[in-house]
Protein backbone atom coordinates (compact mmCIF):
# COMPACT_ATOMS: atom_id res chain seq x y z
CA UNK A 1 0.00 0.00 0.00
CA UNK A 2 1.20 3.45 -0.79
CA UNK A 3 1.03 5.99 1.95
CA UNK A 4 -0.71 9.23 1.22
CA UNK A 5 0.88 12.52 2.25
CA UNK A 6 -1.47 15.34 3.04
CA UNK A 7 -0.40 18.94 3.24
CA UNK A 8 -2.51 20.89 5.68
CA UNK A 9 -1.87 24.42 6.81
CA UNK A 10 -1.27 24.95 10.50
CA UNK A 11 -3.24 27.86 11.79
CA UNK A 12 -6.45 29.57 11.00
CA UNK A 13 -6.67 31.94 8.12
CA UNK A 14 -9.32 34.58 7.93
CA UNK A 15 -8.80 36.27 11.29
CA UNK A 16 -8.58 40.02 11.44
CA UNK A 17 -5.57 42.20 12.14
CA UNK A 18 -5.96 41.71 15.90
CA UNK A 19 -5.24 38.01 15.54
CA UNK A 20 -2.13 38.78 13.53
CA UNK A 21 -0.94 41.25 16.20
CA UNK A 22 -1.53 38.72 18.97
CA UNK A 23 0.23 36.01 17.03
CA UNK A 24 3.25 38.20 16.35
CA UNK A 25 3.41 39.27 20.00
CA UNK A 26 3.21 35.67 21.16
CA UNK A 27 5.80 34.67 18.56
CA UNK A 28 8.15 37.42 19.72
CA UNK A 29 7.68 36.33 23.32
CA UNK A 30 8.48 32.72 22.42
CA UNK A 31 11.57 33.73 20.46
CA UNK A 32 12.77 35.99 23.30
CA UNK A 33 12.24 33.32 25.95
CA UNK A 34 14.00 30.69 23.82
CA UNK A 35 16.96 33.04 23.23
CA UNK A 36 17.12 33.87 26.95
CA UNK A 37 17.05 30.22 28.01
CA UNK A 38 19.82 29.31 25.54
CA UNK A 39 22.03 32.12 26.87
CA UNK A 40 21.28 31.17 30.49
CA UNK A 41 22.20 27.56 29.75
CA UNK A 42 25.59 28.60 28.31
CA UNK A 43 26.30 30.98 31.21
CA UNK A 44 25.38 28.32 33.76
CA UNK A 45 27.43 25.68 31.97
CA UNK A 46 30.63 27.71 31.82
CA UNK A 47 30.18 29.71 35.03
CA UNK A 48 29.24 27.10 37.63
CA UNK A 49 32.68 25.63 38.41
CA UNK A 50 34.47 29.02 38.51
CA UNK A 51 31.74 30.26 40.86
CA UNK A 52 32.31 27.29 43.19
CA UNK A 53 36.08 27.90 43.14
CA UNK A 54 35.64 31.60 43.95
CA UNK A 55 33.26 30.82 46.81
CA UNK A 56 35.69 28.19 48.11
CA UNK A 57 38.64 30.59 47.94
CA UNK A 58 36.76 33.16 50.04
CA UNK A 59 35.69 30.77 52.79
CA UNK A 60 37.36 30.17 56.13
CA UNK A 61 39.86 28.50 56.48
CA UNK A 62 41.36 29.73 53.20
CA UNK A 63 42.34 26.67 51.15
CA UNK A 64 44.91 26.59 48.37
CA UNK A 65 43.69 26.22 44.79
CA UNK A 66 45.01 22.65 44.50
CA UNK A 67 43.10 21.71 47.68
CA UNK A 68 39.87 22.90 46.06
CA UNK A 69 40.53 20.99 42.86
CA UNK A 70 41.68 17.71 44.42
CA UNK A 71 39.04 15.00 44.67
CA UNK A 72 39.93 14.07 48.27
Amino acid sequence: MASRVSLKSKGKSGKGSKGAEDKSTVQHLKEWSTWTMKKAKVITHFGFIPLIIIIGMNSEPKPQLYQLLSPV
